[in-house]
């Protein structure tokens, strides 16, 4: 095969990855007739296109369909990875290689930090559990879950002695779900909170945290009520997804069933500022019935 003949191989093969073959294509909307020729020319370039902008909601891979826009209207509720076709028994190569990039975006994101100036930028106070770096916080998910003296005494100092409620940010397993979510959720929260009369305490941020750090703060401060915001672990689907652990009177030792937990908070699921709203509200009735997780649902 001479040089001409394998460039157009390529080429043809890296327009059905990036999906621009129009027999793949669910419809022919102008948007995508120009993302198409867009890619065409950064083939043409010498650059080949990033397969993860396709959109997998419109990405329809499976030839000679019975009923192409019937099981397309399904797609497009839900970002599931639904009709791929196949090659004999196998992904095909476009399906396989649009999973490994999104694996690999997710390990990314696990092993990211959030920027240095994240707090600051916000007005949260920043604070460190006991690991180390992200290898510690990672096979040691113990020492996310305390602070040591130092740490202690930043946040005593913050939170003053028995604040009611107080709003947390830890970075958790995704960097970006914090980056992307935190902050408009937590002001969501603060200002649901103003209309029922609660002042939340200063905001910690918390690096290397996992959910049981909470629970030191509870124990340190005596709080009521604590609201921690944690990035997620990053799926395929997704690497902003974030929660919301809420646990009445949080101390050491407090069972996993005694949490609340308002999860998939991303532009996919619930967005920042209706999670907040709704977490605002939780939380005034938490405090009304004293209870969070297991002993909310029964009282």
């Amino acid at each position: 095969m001479n040089e001409q003949a394998l460039r157009a191989t390529v080429e043809k093969l890296v327009r059905e990855l990036a999906g621009s073959v129009s027999a793949s294509a669910v419809t022919s909307t102008a948007a995508e007739k120009t993302g198409a020729a867009a890619r065409s020319a950064a083939v043409e370039e010498g650059c080949l296109p990033d397969i993860t902008e396709v959109e997998l909601r419109g990405q329809y891979l499976v030839e000679k369909p019975m009923d192409r826009e019937g099981f397309a209207a399904l797609k497009l509720r839900t970002p599931a990875r639904l009709g791929v076709g196949r090659a004999g028994a196998r992904y095909k190569t476009a399906t396989w290689l649009r999973f490994r990039a999104d694996h690999a975006a997710a390990q990314d994101t696990v092993f990211s930090m959030v920027g240095e100036d994240y707090p600051a930028k916000h007005g949260y106070v920043p604070v460190k559990t006991l690991c180390k770096d992200k290898d510690e916080y990672l096979t040691r998910p113990d020492k996310g879950r305390r602070f040591d003296e130092e740490n202690q005494t930043i946040l005593k100092k913050a939170l003053g002695d028995k604040p009611r409620v107080v709003l947390a940010v830890g970075d958790g397993l995704s960097s970006v779900a914090i980056e992307t979510n935190a902050a408009d959720c937590i002001k969501a929260i603060q200002a649901g909170l103003k209309t029922y009369g609660i002042e939340a305490a200063a905001v910690p941020f918390i690096q290397f945290c996992r959910v049981g750090a909470g629970d030191h703060i509870g124990e340190l401060t005596g709080c009521e009520v604590i609201c921690l915001l944690v990035g997620e672990r990053p799926g395929l689907v997704t690497a902003e997804s974030m929660s919301a652990y809420i646990t009445y009177e949080p101390r050491l030792g407090v069972p996993e069933s005694k949490r609340t937990v308002v999860s998939n908070i991303h532009k996919e699921g619930t967005v920042a500022v209706e999670a907040g709203a709704h977490i605002a509200e939780l939380i005034h009735t938490i405090l009304e019935k004293k209870a969070s997780g297991v002993g909310l649902v029964r009282s």
